[in-house]
């Protein structure tokens, strides 16, 4: 069975994302020297991904 041809472009696309994941704001802050191990996971800080 052959796939959509609107779902196979959508697959392609791989730009960049303005959003990030709990935990890789959580690599990105652990990075930077502004969370430690023991701190809560919720309400962490806005961050930007490094480039």
């Amino acid at each position: 069975m052959a796939q959509h041809r609107s779902l196979r472009a959508a697959a392609k696309l791989g730009g960049k994302r303005n959003v990030l994941k709990r935990f890789e704001r959580v690599e990105i802050l652990k990075k930077r020297g502004q969370w430690k191990d023991g701190d809560r996971i919720t309400g962490l800080r806005k961050t930007k991904p490094d480039v």
